[in-house]
């Protein structure tokens, strides 16, 4: 059963993602990557909120959801096209603001589900 529920929250998860990074898109053409930065903040909030849930709960949302939500190797590729096209100061903020938001909404999430 644990299986399906990752496979469910991986789907939901997964289009999700690709929902979010086309939304984000269409409104703002910038070299920064604000969708990828937006699922990476989303699931460490989600991750956060999650602390302590039952297992299969966090088969289906932390595994699943925000393992189909969240993007490591995105959020690297990102960074690298960034320095390639000579933009390695964007690539220092990118990575700098992902590691400060993220520690923060997952801190938040935990905060709020204690």
């Amino acid at each position: 059963m644990t299986p399906l529920l990752v496979f469910a929250g991986a789907a939901v998860g997964s289009a999700l993602r690709f929902l979010v990074d086309r939304l984000l898109r269409s409104r703002w053409d910038t070299a920064f990557p604000w969708p990828t930065l937006a699922v990476n903040v989303t699931g460490s909030f989600t991750l956060g909120l999650l602390v302590g849930a039952q297992p299969w709960l966090w088969a289906l949302l932390g595994t699943g959801f925000c393992g189909g939500l969240t993007t490591y190797s995105t959020f690297s590729l990102e960074n690298i096209t960034l320095v390639g096209r000579g933009r390695p100061g964007l690539a220092l903020g990118y990575t700098a603001l992902t590691l400060v938001a993220g520690l923060a909404a997952a801190g938040l999430g935990w905060a709020l589900a204690r």
